[in-house]
């Protein structure tokens, strides 16, 4: 009898020990997840000075400590999920995503400027592994909204710090160096107004989404703040295609079939593209654009359009490799009057920027990963009752950025804010068609303790359970 004792207590110790670790595991998740995303939004480099002179390349700078920070980030995290989420992991070994990761390869080992695309794709590389575990860290989704609420209020807060004590170099100034007739555009702690207004578009889906989930003070907050920076960014793009989102997947409670979703939510990206990079490549595109009621020049991006389509002509099989192309020396002897093109960062097209980078291979595969896998993960989880507010905010990042991509550039760019949280949406959709995550901490592991923990032992063992469970 007293050995029988002796035991349960020594389990029981076993147990509060458990429970403290977990605990702890708990903060470091959380500090984590939050730091991640801090990271991507806000970066090393804030409140650039558009000012300097010497300026160039807004991506470039404190390079060092960024990979460092990146690549820390992204062992730390792959341990944290490992413990709980080797499953869901495993899921990521898919044929559509290594054959992307395969040619990417193949594209810097073929790149014109191999030194360039080698250190572009080990940054790249660490930022998409941060981006695939971030959603299995949270253990529910009470702790995924709360994260995302800390971090969605942190970045406004930051943001508008920079408004009130460093304007400027959070407001666009008739001194910059490059686009001063932006002046008196917000930008914050971002490079480029046009970033920071797509940023706050996508913190207005977070909002939704948390105040669906219960936390109406801080989904409210978010909604309200990003609404007003978004306004005084003067995004019109990204206003137009933030409303256009929300119709369209709000009518995915309506439309049930797989290919009319497929029609409904790409049919607007087929027509986007056709519109805008399709104009300097057929005249009656470009003669159907003037009847718009829109700028047919998108702003200068034309000029930008037809020289990369004319560059992309002699290496349509690969590309000039990955990340290879702008800004590196791929672009030399340029004719008189196409100077600027030195110092052009992007096309202002991430479809046009893939197949310059990766040709039209790695087009097609990242069309069929980025594109038309997330739409059928999303079908999937929906099919599978696992749908949402939470499967609702994925898929309108998703949309957004899929739009967006026809008028800015980030896909596989690095660092980039955009890119990190398209990439989150993405891998979201991805474990949601095959998992299920549970709704609250407590709640959702009481009922199973209840019914199966006859012993301290198995007490254990439902505190430590994993945050997504197999659909």
């Amino acid at each position: 009898m007293s050995r029988l004792v002796i035991t349960e207590i020594t389990e029981i110790r076993a147990m509060f020990r458990e429970v403290q670790r977990q605990q702890v595991t708990g903060v470091v998740r959380g500090t984590a997840f939050i730091g991640a995303l801090l990271l991507a939004w806000i970066s090393l480099r804030p409140f650039i000075d558009l000012g300097n002179q010497d300026l160039k390349d807004l991506s470039t700078g404190n390079e060092t400590l960024t990979y460092l920070a990146f690549g820390s980030m992204a062992l730390l995290m792959v341990a944290l999920a490992m413990r709980d989420s080797g499953p869901a992991l495993a899921t990521l070994l898919s044929p559509g995503f290594m054959l992307l990761g395969a040619w990417i390869v193949v594209s810097v080992v073929l790149s014109l400027d191999p030194a360039t695309s080698i250190r572009r794709f080990a940054l790249t590389a660490c930022v998409v592994t941060v981006a695939a575990v971030m959603m299995l860290l949270p253990k529910s989704q009470s702790e995924l909204v709360r994260w995302l609420s800390t971090a969605a209020l942190l970045l406004l807060a930051i943001c508008y710090l920079g408004i009130l004590l460093a304007p400027n170099l959070s407001i666009h100034l008739a001194t910059d160096v490059q686009e001063p007739h932006l002046a008196g555009d917000w930008r914050g702690s971002f490079g480029h107004k046009n970033v920071a207004a797509a940023m706050m578009a996508m913190l207005l889906f977070l909002g939704i989404y948390i105040i669906k989930s219960g936390a109406r003070g801080a989904g409210g907050a978010i909604i309200a703040l990003a609404s007003l920076f978004l306004l005084n960014a003067e995004g019109k793009s990204s206003i137009s295609l933030f409303l256009t989102v929300l119709a369209l997947t709000s009518l995915t409670s309506v439309v049930r079939s797989f290919w009319l979703r497929a029609v409904m939510l790409l049919a607007p990206l087929l027509l986007l593209n056709l519109l805008s990079v399709g104009t300097v490549m057929s005249e009656s595109l470009a003669d159907i654009a003037r009847l718009l009621p829109i700028d047919t020049s998108f702003t200068g991006r034309t000029d930008i359009w037809t020289f990369a389509i004319q560059a992309l002509q002699s290496r349509l099989p690969t590309g000039y490799g990955f990340s290879a192309f702008w800004g590196s020396s791929s672009i030399q002897d340029l004719p008189q009057g196409m100077e600027w093109a030195e110092y052009a960062s992007h096309s202002h097209n991430g479809y046009l920027d893939t197949a310059l980078a990766m040709g039209l291979p790695g087009l097609a595969l990242l069309i069929a990963v980025l594109v038309i896998a997330p739409l059928r993960n999303f079908h999937a989880a929906d099919r599978g009752c696992n749908g949402g507010p939470l499967a609702m905010l994925l898929l309108q990042l998703w949309l957004f950025g899929l739009y967006l991509s026809s008028m800015e550039s980030f896909f596989l760019d690095r660092a980039d804010p955009i890119w990190f949280t398209f990439l989150i949406a993405v891998f979201g959709l991805h474990y949601l068609a095959r998992f299920r995550m549970k709704d609250s901490g407590a709640a959702a592991i009481a009922p199973l303790a209840r019914r199966r923990a006859t012993s301290p032992r198995n007490r254990m063992a439902a505190v430590s359970s994993p945050p997504l469970v197999p659909m």
